[in-house]
């Protein structure tokens, strides 16, 4: 027995270990898997150029699970005593930091190099043991154990064949790891699609009312996956059901890309575009990176641009570094080359798909729609090529690319300053009336109804030349595409008050909702009233809910206008019976406010341009309290239309369609609204 003291202490390996490559225990087993899975296709490649000439025999490699113990077991080139010292005793301990430097620019730095991926056992193990026999010919068979101290030892023992096996003698803080279900998930999540088989153990079946095992191997993992295959000999429901088997509970995919390049990088795999939900935090990390069909990560951001973490599938590539930081990523060459040609690939497929068969592209464009369109917001790149096969959908579901819809509304939706209108509604249903509005005066209005719509409209106003998006809702009719200067309500100041006053004294109290009442001329036959929501106002609030920084409009409440048309029969009656009803009332407290106000007049034109020091003090006195006379006034004139207004039904009754059309009527409003109507019916 031989017997030997590396000369350093477990600290000086372990932190690099940790640090360097392992940020999770559960790691051991990948990597002490590929190790087996390295050690058996360099045995398969010494035998393909004739330097191995023995039988190959069964090369399956073979994980068990003992009382306390995981054995990993294979039958690939094994070691001699010479190479264990010099794999694992000088490259995991002494020399690691000289590895890990010559290495770091090397994509097989970890799957591929026996010894430092050894050492991760001792995340788990508090004993290990190597018990290996070389594949050439008359090698002696050895053991080496170690404790995970920088002692340890090698024996000679009797093995029979080829190979080797590594014994783990699970910590008593990882007995997790001895449990058979926590072992076959691992190796599904990390080997299950490495080149050599992986058995766990033998396959079960149902006998007499209970699993028992058979005499055949329980085969993990699929040797051959489809990303390794070439496209001309697959199917599209290959595609399909690799993608099933990736997902099982998913949507059957749009389409997809296989990829597959060897120069200036290495790069395999297959794309899906799946049919995205509303949530696109949720559709994210579904692609899975592999090194050599050995399982790395699903957290692919800084490996592929923010949007194509929305894909789902597989990359494959040994040119990708692995285990390293975020940071490390983003500033390698091949990460930034491989970014570069996935994005170019997934632009050219869409382009492709719409240039061929538009028909199926359009059909598709609901599902693809957040996925482009978040290409083009977050990546400059993507929309120049994107711009050109992206859809702008209308409300009666017809699709048109960019210029095609300018080309389509440019005579009739250009305003005075010669501005493109784009009117858009975000809910077909809920805005049918605003949107029926436009169509009669023969405008076109899209559909914008999507989780990324909002910053796509501010998008495309500084994108397109120009050119302002208008929610349908956001104005009465004849303002959303301003013709003409526009022209006040065809009435008197005083009436326009009375009006107003009325009106908002019966608008019912709403939390964090304010109302501004005003007046228009909007024809016999238009809306006699109707809600209105200032464009920038609105879109400050929804942008809020989805950018940081902006919190500030999403604390303010929602701005609506309610609108009154004057040149509407009922709202003419509701005046005149106004003025018959409150004129005795009304008429002491306008001849009181008249005289104020032309003293308030007085007053302040006396002290136009003088210094606040300059004014008497009984002039400031006097401005004051004509001021505060004329508040009270108002209060009592507002009053007065209050009580009026409250006992008119018809006004309420107004309101509350209006509020009704805009889905704002709920609760005891909506009850009474209910009640009154069946009254006045």
């Amino acid at each position: 027995m031989q017997k030997g003291n590396i000369g350093v202490t477990t600290e000086n390996i372990f932190p690099i270990i940790k640090k360097f490559l392992y940020s999770d225990h559960e790691i051991f087993l990948r990597e002490l898997v590929s190790n087996a899975v390295d050690a058996t296709q360099k045995l398969k490649t010494l035998a393909s150029k004739g330097e191995f000439k023995g039988e190959m025999g069964d090369l399956t490699i073979k994980v068990s699970l003992g009382k306390d113990t995981i054995t990993i077991s294979d039958r690939g080139i094994g070691l001699t005593a010479e190479e264990i010292d010099k794999y694992i005793n000088q490259i995991a301990f002494s020399g690691a930091n000289d590895f890990l430097e010559k290495y770091k620019d090397d994509a097989n730095a970890i799957i591929g190099h026996f010894g430092l991926g050894f050492y991760s056992a001792f995340m788990v193990a508090k004993k290990v043991e190597i018990i290996t026999k070389s594949h050439q010919e008359g090698a002696q068979a050895v053991k080496w154990t170690c404790d995970g101290s920088p002692e340890f030892t090698i024996e000679n023992v009797e093995k029979e064949s080829r190979g080797s096996d590594i014994i783990l003698y699970i910590d008593d803080d990882c007995k997790e790891f001895l449990e058979e279900t926590r072992i076959s998930s691992l190796l599904t999540k990390y080997c299950r699609f490495l080149p050599i088989p992986i058995a766990f153990g033998k396959k079960k079946e149902w006998k007499d009312g209970k699993q028992v095992e058979t005499n055949e191997d329980n085969v993990i993992n699929e040797t051959y996956p489809l990303w390794t295959r070439k496209p001309v000999e697959l199917k599209d429901e290959d595609y399909k059901k690799f993608y099933r088997e990736l997902y099982p509970m998913a949507d059957e995919p749009l389409f997809w890309i296989h990829l597959n390049v060897d120069y200036p990088f290495n790069l395999t795999g297959i794309l899906y575009f799946p049919k995205v939900k509303s949530n696109i935090e949720l559709q994210k990390n579904k692609i899975q990176l592999y090194c050599n069909q050995v399982y790395v990560t699903d957290s692919v951001e800084g490996i592929v641009p923010d949007f194509l973490t929305l894909l789902h599938g597989v990359i494959d590539s040994p040119d990708i570094p692995l285990n390293v930081s975020r940071s490390y990523l983003q500033s390698d060459s091949n990460v930034k080359k491989i970014s570069t040609y996935i994005s170019k690939k997934v632009s050219d497929r869409l382009q492709a798909i719409f240039k061929n068969d538009r028909k199926e592209f359009e059909e598709k464009w609901d599902d693809l729609k957040i996925f482009i369109n978040y290409g083009m917001l977050t990546q400059e790149e993507f929309y120049e090529k994107a711009n050109k096969f992206a859809l702008l959908k209308d409300t009666d579901d017809k699709y048109y690319t960019y210029e095609e819809y300018q080309s389509l509304i440019k005579d009739n939706q250009t305003d005075k300053d010669g501005n493109l209108i784009y009117l858009y509604a975000t809910h077909a249903d809920e805005q049918y009336s605003y949107i029926d509005a436009a169509k009669n005066k023969g405008y076109n209005v899209l559909l914008m109804d999507g989780q990324l719509d909002v910053a796509m409209v501010s998008m495309l106003e500084q994108k397109f030349e120009k050119s302002r998006f208008t929610r349908v809702d956001s104005d009465v009719i004849d303002r959303l595409i301003a013709k003409e200067e526009r022209k006040d309500a065809s009435l008197e100041v005083g009436q326009r008050d009375i009006l107003s006053s009325i009106f908002r004294s019966q608008l019912p109290q709403m939390k964090k909702v304010e109302f501004n009442v005003e007046t228009q001329s909007l024809g016999e036959t238009g809306t006699p009233i109707m809600i209105t929501q200032s464009e920038y106002m609105r879109r400050m609030k929804e942008m809020a809910n989805i950018q940081a920084g902006m919190s500030f409009y999403g604390e303010m409440p929602d701005m609506f206008n309610l609108v009154l048309n004057v040149d509407h029969k009922l709202v003419k009656q509701v005046l005149n019976d106004a003025d018959n009803s409150c004129k005795a009332a009304l008429e002491p407290i306008e001849t009181e406010m008249t005289s104020l106000n032309k003293r308030h007049d007085e007053l302040h034109k006396a002290q136009e341009g003088k210094k606040a020091d300059e004014i008497p003090q009984a002039e400031k006195d006097e401005l004051s309290d004509v001021e505060k006379k004329l508040a009270d006034e108002k209060t009592k004139k507002e009053a007065v239309l209050g009580e009026y207004a409250g006992g008119n039904k018809v006004i309420r009754q107004l309101i509350d369609l209006a509020l009704l059309q805009n889905n704002m009527l709920k609760g005891e409003v909506l009850t009474n609204f209910v009640k009154r109507s069946i009254e006045l019916i």
